[in-house]
């Protein structure tokens, strides 16, 4: 799923493109992506765009009459800009904004469709769509360490929730605790002052530095579908199971859950253990290796 660096540039070069344009037409091609019916999606139709912005993973597109597109990305759901006359990626486009200078269409790969486009009116409505979590690049370092410790989880658990951090998911979490050589499963409340300002520090940079990494990738053009994307070859550890940790060269390991996996390296954040895969580390009881060095000697 894009988070905070990957929607925020989505924003800018959008914004770029669409900014003061009329939307002349739309086009529903998924019946499932459009969520809302009031307004209806045709309100939109001769609106100019005034704004393109974030909200948490969402991207925003507000246009006169106070009327908002909200666009849910979710996992598979990418962006493509096409030239006038050009046409639609056939059958994975869910949804188009056609504009003086060229068309943007919503797109999704696979079969589960689960990216949404809902269309509101008002700022009261759009703050509906809001998860409430902080913004951590403008945020100071208590407003941060109050959302960290506002319930007792782990650090993967807090920085990707929604309600307490804007914008982070699975892919940057791993690399930002990676960072700040702290655990995943370690429980916020049992932080030290000195790991929550390591910490806070290493959110912001990691954030900051992705973004300003795809911005000088994106420069002058529009990203393609897969350049968005949770796996990038220059990640630390994310997506990098099994690969040496590009700080001390320790193989990276991960924790599978659901769809889902955390990637971490056992030296720079666990002090050399091996944490507990669900599945695989029941399966293996007894043979779990605990250390790094029990991982080596099998």
């Amino acid at each position: 799923m894009p988070e905070l660096p990957d929607v925020t540039v989505y924003c800018e070069v959008i914004r770029e493109r669409v900014l003061q344009r009329r939307i002349e037409r739309i086009r529903i091609l998924s019946p499932f992506v459009l969520r809302t019916f009031d307004p209806p999606i045709e309100a939109i139709e001769g609106r100019a765009v005034t704004d393109v912005r974030r909200l948490g993973k969402r991207i925003v597109l507000a246009a006169d009459d106070d009327l908002f597109l909200v666009i849910h990305l979710m996992i598979a759901g990418r962006f493509r800009w096409l030239k006038p006359g050009q046409k639609l990626p056939g059958k994975i486009t869910l949804a188009s904004l056609e504009f003086p200078d060229g068309t943007l269409a919503l797109t999704e790969a696979g079969t589960k469709k689960r990216a949404s486009i809902h269309l509101v009116r008002g700022e009261s409505q759009l703050a509906a769509h809001n998860p409430g979590g902080i913004d951590v690049l403008s945020c100071s370092e208590s407003a941060f360490k109050a959302a960290l410790l506002r319930e007792n989880h782990t650090l993967k658990r807090s920085l990707t929730d929604p309600h307490l951090f804007s914008g982070i998911g699975n892919a940057y979490s791993d690399e930002i605790l990676h960072a700040a050589k702290l655990s995943p499963i370690t429980l916020t409340q049992r932080l030290t002052e000195e790991q929550i300002a390591r910490l806070f520090i290493a959110t912001r940079e990691t954030l900051t530095r992705w973004t300003d990494t795809l911005r000088r990738q994106f420069a002058g053009r529009f990203p393609g579908p897969g350049e968005i994307t949770a796996f990038r070859p220059d990640f630390a550890v994310h997506g990098k199971y099994d690969k040496p940790c590009p700080v001390c060269g320790t193989a990276v390991q991960r924790i599978r859950y659901a769809e889902n996996e955390t990637n971490y390296c056992p030296r720079c954040q666990t002090e050399g253990r091996i944490l507990a895969d669900r599945s695989l580390s029941r399966l293996l009881k007894d043979d779990w290796p605990r250390t790094i060095d029990e991982l080596d000697s099998l």
